[in-house]
């Protein structure tokens, strides 16, 4: 059992890992990782930046092209896209009350309320803005629906972070990965990457750190923002 999750772990958190992955799996199965992370509550934990990163790299002349670059972006951001549509739905089917709902194993609250906040903070854009915050991205298309946002408004959002986030993290991988020292230092590279897209969320802690919780019932936005 634990050697299943530390192999598990070592395929998802580590660029050797990833490139392992995705050897095998392809675009199919860089396919469902983005949608799982981007439409599925449970897919939170999944390395969306860094696999787009190291996809990019594969689709690269140094990482041997491995995946075609157009295809690779023209399946990814129409599964990202589709992806926080599920999410949306999910949010507008379950209303307002889903804020309620208990924290478990596979549903969490906190990280929900905090998406929330961050919705609160930006209103719209931040559909766009939480394509490149790691967690944030799963739960701000979940709220929206329940915030009752406008699915016209949404879809335009939807669509801008989509695009915007899959081709600028595997074009970043396909350029930068030509570059000699990234070549040989992938794995620092990605922690790089990582960093970047965790600096955001870290920073709002900061700025919030010993603030009241959220409200535990929180009434949905009316804004068509």
């Amino acid at each position: 059992m634990f050697e299943w999750v530390r192999d598990f772990w070592h395929l998802i958190a580590t660029p050797e890992g990833l490139k392992q992955l995705i050897g095998w799996g392809g675009l199919p199965v860089i396919t469902a990782v983005v949608f799982a992370e981007t439409g599925l509550l449970i897919g939170f934990f999944l390395p969306g930046d860094s696999l787009l990163f190291v996809a990019g790299f594969l689709a690269s002349p140094a990482g041997g092209h491995i995946l075609p670059i157009f295809w690779l972006n023209a399946v990814l951001m129409t599964a990202a896209i589709i992806g926080d549509a599920v999410g949306y739905w999910i949010g507008h089917k379950a209303g307002p009350a889903i804020f309620n709902r208990p924290q478990s194993r596979f549903f969490r609250r906190d990280h929900l309320l905090a998406a929330h906040a961050f919705y609160e903070r930006h209103g719209g854009k931040a559909i766009i803005l939480a394509r490149f915050v790691p967690i944030v991205r799963t739960f701000a298309p979940v709220v929206a629906g329940a915030a009752s946002m406008t699915y016209r408004k949404f879809a335009a959002y939807n669509v801008i972070g989509g695009v915007g986030w899959v081709l600028s993290m595997t074009l970043l991988g396909y350029y930068l990965g030509q570059i000699p020292w990234i070549q040989e230092n992938l794995e620092k590279a990605v922690v790089i990457v990582i960093i970047l897209s965790v600096s955001p969320m870290f920073i709002h802690y900061l700025q919030h750190r010993g603030r009241p919780e959220v409200a535990s019932v929180i009434p949905p936005k009316t804004s068509s923002e």
